[in-house]
């Protein structure tokens, strides 16, 4: 079973932090044996702004907050998949989903590869882009991989995760309305972020598990980001199997089999017929 940990964000990093840790210890009591959080789960979406304070919330991996989540991980024998502010060295910081096995120990990082610079989402500020690559992990609950919000539009990111043999896809996320364009396009954008995403599920036969922040924050004024929350699980067939909705703190548990995925896989053979010989094309910027 699945657990993803949708939640609001206090200004006050030690009380998020404390609160997830209390529903990533409640979603294994519930019978949870992955548990992932949200992206950047110990603080609210600071990168609305260009601002050099927020630097200060980053912290090293291995660190204070991954050995308290390995910790909560041994003591609860889960997976867990948390996302943290990295700081690397002076100067390089990244935005990273630890990966914990259910025996607590550190198998690996994810640093997100893709990094977006839109009005309120000025990541490019205090990220460097990822350079491990696209990976999966052999956990003691089956073998996953993990992408980080952005991410989760490129096609390209998904195939090479699962073509590692990765059965389920995490995407821990901070995505939201600006207030002002949600009458407009409210309803539009996230419907192409939940379709983008569940056709990931289709295109290679996986789970796909997309956890998200819900309310508004507005960490240095302005009008802020409205998070739409709705984390889900997709099933490989693209259907939903379980949605959270778009206000309201919530853990949200799937069942899942992964013994879908082989059955899936022979029946919508999409990884037997890919014509890798003529995708070559694919590495470039732009075909003219």
């Amino acid at each position: 079973m699945l657990g993803l940990i949708q939640s609001r964000c206090s200004p006050d990093p030690a009380e998020n932090f404390a609160r997830a840790s209390r529903r990533i210890a409640e979603a294994a009591r519930q019978g949870a044996q992955i548990v992932c959080t949200q992206e950047l789960f110990r603080s609210q979406y600071f990168c609305q702004t260009e601002n050099h304070d927020y630097f200060k919330l980053a912290e090293p991996i291995p660190g204070p907050s991954t050995k308290a989540l390995q910790q909560l991980a041994r003591r609860h024998k889960i997976v867990l998949i948390a996302s943290l502010f990295e700081k690397r060295a002076a100067g390089v910081y990244h935005n990273t989903a630890a990966v914990i096995d259910a025996d607590g120990s550190l198998l690996g990082l994810y640093r997100k590869m893709h990094i977006p610079d839109d009005p309120l989402y000025l990541e490019k500020f205090y990220f460097t882009p990822g350079d491990l690559g696209f990976l999966a992990w052999p956990t003691r609950r089956g073998k996953i991989g993990v992408c980080i919000c952005w991410d989760q539009w490129y096609p390209e990111a998904a195939r090479l995760t699962a073509l590692q043999g990765a059965g389920i896809l995490f995407y821990p996320t901070a995505i939201g309305w600006h207030p002002a364009e949600k009458a407009e396009h409210g309803v539009n954008q996230h419907s192409a972020w939940e379709t983008i995403q569940r056709s990931h599920a289709v295109a290679n036969g996986c789970y796909v598990a997309a956890v998200n922040r819900v309310g508004l924050e507005k960490p240095d004024g302005g009008e802020g980001i409205e998070f739409w929350g709705q984390s889900f699980v997709a099933a490989p067939s693209g259907k939903i199997l379980a949605k959270a909705s778009a206000h309201k703190e919530e853990i949200l548990l799937a069942e899942v089999d992964l013994g879908q995925v082989d059955v899936t896989r022979t029946h919508w053979p999409f990884l037997r017929d890919r014509r890798i010989d003529a995708y070559g094309a694919m590495t470039k910027r732009w075909i003219d």
